[in-house]
């Protein structure tokens, strides 16, 4: 895994070993950052499920501002870190090892203009994730909400949630679904 483009363009990334995280697959990631590319100068970036940091950091690499990189992990964290420094993006980062929904729910003052959500598939998270920035302050005007998830139906059938968003593309990588989304003002 590395960083595809921009200041830290080819720094190789280091992960957790084992299960614990899934890193998103740089063809993923390619598309996802085509979509935004000319959008991210001066962005405010939030990767709420981190992992190994490498969405925030790809972000920042290509010009964002600030990236808050968040994930429940220690090692996690630890590891989101180390790839900071190695990439030389440190100073633009904020890396917190909290639960999403604390943080969320703590979070007072910020804005960010995009979202990335790629929790544990199956675990629940993400509805939660939608349901909390839906109630929170710190989705940007126009922002856009990046959901990874193995199903097409990042609601869980929640018909009310669902319609609090705005669905702006789906596309299906493999066994993925990138799923775009825009909260409704």
């Amino acid at each position: 895994m590395r960083i595809i483009t921009g200041s830290a363009r080819g720094t190789k990334l280091a992960t957790l070993e084992g299960e614990a995280t899934r890193p998103t697959a740089e063809r993923v990631k390619e598309a996802i950052f085509s979509m935004i590319q000319f959008d991210l100068p001066d962005a405010h970036i939030l990767d709420l499920f981190a992992g190994s940091g490498q969405l925030g950091l790809e972000a920042l690499s290509r010009g964002a501002e600030k990236a808050h990189l968040v994930d429940r992990s220690a090692d996690a964290t630890a590891i989101i870190k180390q790839n900071a420094q190695k990439t030389h993006l440190w100073d633009r980062c904020r890396v917190v090892t909290m639960d999403f929904a604390d943080y969320i729910r703590g979070t007072k003052g910020e804005k960010f203009d995009f979202i990335f959500l790629d929790p544990p598939y199956g675990s629940g998270m993400l509805k939660t994730a939608l349901e909390k920035l839906a109630q929170s302050e710190i989705v940007a005007d126009g922002a856009w909400i990046f959901c990874e998830d193995e199903t097409d139906d990042i609601f869980g059938g929640d018909e009310a949630l669902a319609e609090k968003y705005n669905v702006e593309k789906q596309n299906r990588y493999g066994r993925v679904y990138i799923t775009v989304l825009t909260l409704k003002k």
